[in-house]
């Protein structure tokens, strides 16, 4: 009896081995596919800000950049919440690439501009590139952009830099739609 459990048992193993192999090769090649086509629309994406931030002549507005950190000194006394409702780790501020802007430059105040919009930013060195709009300035501002950065960060102002509403959607084809 008990050598017909064993035999039982190997063998149950083995099927149960070769079932289960079976599935996930199958659930392996489905990730594989769909890694490589996110990897595939990531690199489509960065080219299309690589061209926005190097390939574009860039009229946009005249602002004024300084920086923030989000501590309740600079902020209100959620400095890890922004105004559009984004919580973010303050130590890793610096990494998101966020921004603050003037009221005037928000739509709700008759601006252009809207959270979780795209600018193209100019005429300041280092930190151009593309930002996101998460945040809203104090009403005293003007023309003005604040960047989000990590506390510790030295303090920093461009008076001479430009901005352009990004459009990152057109003329990108994501091979995940297909």
């Amino acid at each position: 009896m008990k050598k017909y459990f064993i035999i039982f048992l190997t063998f149950f193993t083995l099927f149960n081995g070769l079932v289960w192999d079976k599935l996930f090769k199958g659930y392996r090649e489905y990730y594989i596919e769909t890694i490589d086509s996110l990897e595939d629309d990531r690199v489509r994406l960065q080219l299309r800000i690589d061209e926005l931030e190097n390939g574009v002549r860039l009229d946009g507005i005249d602002v004024t950049v300084t920086m923030y950190h989000p501590v309740s000194q600079q902020t209100d006394r959620t400095p890890n919440i922004l105004a559009d409702g984004t919580k973010i780790t303050i130590h890793k501020a610096s990494e998101y690439k966020y921004v603050a802007v003037s009221r005037n430059l928000l739509k709700r105040w008759g601006g252009w501009l809207d959270y979780g919009d795209f600018i193209v930013l100019k005429g300041t060195g280092g930190k151009d590139g593309v930002y996101q709009v998460k945040d809203t300035m104090n009403k005293r501002f003007v023309n003005r952009i604040d960047i989000l950065e990590s506390p510790g960060t030295k303090p920093y102002k461009f008076t001479d830099a430009k901005i352009k509403k990004a459009n990152l959607n057109e003329d990108i084809t994501f091979i995940s739609n297909n």
